[in-house]
């Protein structure tokens, strides 16, 4: 049922995954969420090509929110995220080179498949045994009138798991390395725990209270 003042927002994203998560996160709060795809069609507008050049998080996320919001004048957000590691045993983090950050996909212009991406990183596990893994998350929103919010708040990172060398037979495309992530505290893959717990390691808690504070200060309005 559609609430009162509920805003449309397109989410800069076209990972069916990345959607369905954000709604589940924003599920009870006044606004709907549009992928790209969706988006697209539905306002008959032809998607820009985005370049990811920004050397942070949030610069890509910003790139992408502006790029969007040109091209659809509504309200938009683009999310981006950093992928950082550490040496289980030892707690010192991976050499520089290796640490994924902005390019959890691969470097330049190469970006690994789900499969590649899974590979890639249960080699590095081999190599340097079990690592505790973060998610450094940020998001970058803009409101018709130039209303523009952005955080990086740790809220938005997520909990520290583990990556292991032996993937779950569970996967879901858009989200790889869920299938070779465990918690930390249990021991267990996440896909073997109750519910969406996996939502502690993308934040989800992070997300959606960033949403409810935009609600409570920006000027909603329906187009």
């Amino acid at each position: 049922m559609k609430q009162e003042n509920e805003q449309q927002l397109i989410y800069g994203t076209g990972n069916p995954a990345k959607v369905q998560a954000m709604k589940r996160w924003l599920c009870g709060l006044p606004v709907t969420l549009t992928d790209l795809n969706e988006a697209a069609a539905k306002f008959d507008v032809i998607l820009p090509r985005v370049e990811e050049i920004g050397k942070t998080p949030l610069e890509n996320a910003r790139v992408k929110s502006s790029a969007y919001y040109e091209c659809f004048q509504r309200p938009v957000f683009s999310c981006d995220s950093g992928l950082y590691l550490w040496n289980y045993e030892t707690g010192e983090m991976l050499p520089e080179e290796l640490q994924p950050g902005i390019f959890v996909r691969g470097r330049e212009k190469r970006r690994y498949t789900d499969e590649e991406l899974i590979l890639h990183y249960i080699d590095l596990v081999k190599r340097y045994g079990p690592l505790k893994a973060r998610y450094q998350n940020v998001i970058s929103l803009i409101l018709p009138g130039g209303q523009c919010f952005e955080s990086t708040d740790e809220s938005l990172w997520g909990d520290f798991f583990l990556l292991t060398d032996t993937p779950h037979s569970k996967k879901i495309s858009g989200f790889p390395l869920d299938s070779i992530s465990i918690q930390i505290k249990s021991g267990k893959y996440y896909y073997d725990l109750e519910g969406n717990i996996q939502d502690d390691v993308a934040a989800g808690d992070g997300f959606r209270h960033f949403f409810e504070k935009v609600i409570n200060t920006a000027f909603w309005r329906d187009e």
